[in-house]
């Protein structure tokens, strides 16, 4: 899918066809497309490779008069079960001339909320401050996603003091999975962030550096805050082993003294059903009433040791 998007009266508005000032927002690109935007601007093939990589990771590539610069963008998704998982998907960014391209191998919401008008004073004019602007939605979208994050870990841990089952650490793990990828995507991000806030790669305004500032604290917020997760996390799986230890050594506790209890009348009637002459009182309801006072006396002793 490819859309072409102009600033026209201040509003972000959708045109027909390559215009000066362009933003060109690629979705999952086919090769008809990439070879029309490659003959049409001029543009990297290689830029394209990069940005359609799962893999690759955030980084700054130039070339002759162009620049492209590859960030990873968090992503929220659904497994079959309905449980959300959180994962990271590379996006490229590219200037040529005054065309301005984002190439992403799905439709990001990040991007959407720019060409649905929902960021104010978004101009393709100004291509560095737009790129900054994508920047900063992207870093705001991975604090959001990790305050989802963590209500989910604190279902989860409610849910410790009273499962056995697999269904929570199955989703713990999950959590831990995606922490670990938005840790590592945040730092790469960082770094290439930290390159062109040194003005070599890109010229700079001071709006712009207030603006890239902003977004350079948002993502060390971001790391931040995956630290502290990812430590909190480590201490619940923990503490849910332990936990689920402890269950099942208590239902083994207890089903071993119901066996017992159990046990206490086919003892009392292996007994009378001998043929044993000495036995007092070889009547029917003798050994059934002397079961019962046993196994009453066994409970008692057991409850009081807490292993009923």
């Amino acid at each position: 899918m490819m859309e072409f998007y102009k600033t026209l009266d201040g509003h972000i508005t959708p045109i027909s066809q390559l215009e000066d000032y362009t933003w060109i927002n690629m979705v999952a690109p086919t090769t008809e497309e990439r070879n029309f935007i490659i003959k049409e601007l001029g543009v990297e093939p290689t830029f394209f490779s990069s940005a359609l990589d799962e893999e690759e990771t955030p980084h700054i590539d130039t070339e002759d008069d162009q620049t492209a610069i590859i960030i990873d963008i968090p992503d929220r998704t659904s497994d079959e079960k309905g449980n959300i998982e959180f994962c990271t998907l590379p996006l490229a960014i590219i200037m040529k001339g005054k065309t301005l391209i984002t190439v992403c191998i799905k439709d990001s919401p990040i991007i959407r909320d720019f060409t649905n008008g929902l960021i104010r004073n978004t101009y393709t004019q100004y291509r560095t401050r737009l790129i900054f602007q994508i920047f900063y939605r992207i870093s705001q979208t991975y604090l959001a996603y990790l305050k989802q994050i963590d209500k989910i870990t604190d279902f989860a841990e409610q849910q410790l003091h009273k499962s056995m089952k697999n269904k929570e650490l199955f989703r713990m793990m999950t959590i831990e999975k995606s922490l670990v990828y938005f840790s590592t995507s945040l730092k790469a991000n960082e770094v290439t962030l930290q390159k062109i806030f040194r003005g070599r790669l890109l010229k700079l305004y001071d709006d712009d550096k207030d603006l890239l500032e902003d977004v350079l604290l948002e993502v060390k917020q971001a790391i931040e805050m995956c630290t502290i997760y990812r430590d909190i996390m480590g201490g619940t799986m923990d503490a849910y082993a332990s936990i689920i230890s402890n269950n099942l050594n208590i239902v083994m506790k207890v089903l071993t003294s119901i066996t017992i209890l159990m046990a206490i009348p086919t003892l009392v009637s292996s007994f009378y059903g001998m043929n044993v002459s000495f036995l007092p009182l070889p009547v029917f309801w003798f050994p059934i009433c002397i079961s019962i006072l046993l196994v009453i006396i066994v409970a008692v002793i057991l409850h009081k040791k807490n292993m009923l």
